[in-house]
């Protein structure tokens, strides 16, 4: 697959292109769209496919991507469709291996700890208390031969804990997408705000970590020269990115 768009964003939905008042969103997706011979459009979120579906219903001005890679780097889709990039599907199943209830078993009793109603294919989803929850949890995940990832969602105050596919994540995933469509990773920029989204700036792919990001994220960007800290939350983050990055 050739494409013969110049810049791939590569954006997490939720606090990065869902950010911002209702104006500089609708300002940010007009550009967007009076862009779409220049710009190939792929989001890189934590969401779930029904979750994204549904957003396309509330939100009938927001851009729909070319791609989607939703469930923390876990699913990968055509954006019009939904149907699976197979290919990358099949990696993430055959890493994953059909872990779900192993994973929940596992961590059936660990303290600090809530299973989210959401139940996605290659993941298992938790939220977390600070207070209660403990190092030991990751490091049994870990040894069971899973990832893991923590974040926080300032705006609603969650806490999340993911049980990953060993060695899938955003970033990982974002990569082989990159290859699987032949794209350049040079004209590649990705766009985050949690903890999630650090993998994408880990690839070493231009980045855009906007204000409202979590401040663990920003402790671990400060010394990544690929990723820009905008002083601008949400879409005016990106925004703000973008003009960087065509000043280089």
């Amino acid at each position: 697959m050739d494409y013969n768009h110049s810049l791939l964003l590569a954006t997490d939905l939720d606090g990065t292109f869902l950010g911002g008042s209702n104006q500089q969103r609708s300002e940010f997706y007009q550009y967007i769209q009076d862009q779409r011979d220049r710009i190939l459009l792929v989001y890189v979120t934590g969401r779930e496919l029904d979750r994204i579906r549904k957003l396309f219903d509330e939100e009938p001005n927001i851009p729909k991507p070319e791609y989607i890679i939703g469930d923390v780097g876990t699913t990968i889709v055509h954006g019009e469709t939904f149907e699976p990039i197979s290919v990358l599907q099949d990696w993430v199943a055959q890493t994953w291996g059909n872990a779900n209830e192993q994973v929940k078993e596992l961590l059936e009793n660990e303290p600090g700890i809530e299973l989210q109603s959401v139940n996605p294919d290659y993941r298992v989803s938790y939220y977390y208390e600070p207070e209660s929850f403990q190092p030991s949890t990751i490091q049994k995940v870990i040894d069971a031969g899973f990832d893991t990832i923590l974040s926080y969602d300032m705006r609603l105050n969650y806490h999340y804990f993911d049980v990953m596919p060993k060695g899938i994540s955003k970033g990982p995933t974002l990569l082989k997408f990159l290859a699987e469509i032949n794209f350049n990773p040079d004209d590649t920029i990705t766009c985050g705000d949690t903890l999630n989204d650090l993998s994408l700036f880990e690839t070493g792919l231009k980045g855009i970590a906007v204000s409202n990001s979590e401040p663990k994220l920003v402790e671990k960007i400060k010394k990544m020269e690929n990723v820009y800290y905008s002083p601008y939350p949400g879409v005016m983050g990106i925004w703000d990115g973008l003009k960087q990055y065509a000043k280089d």
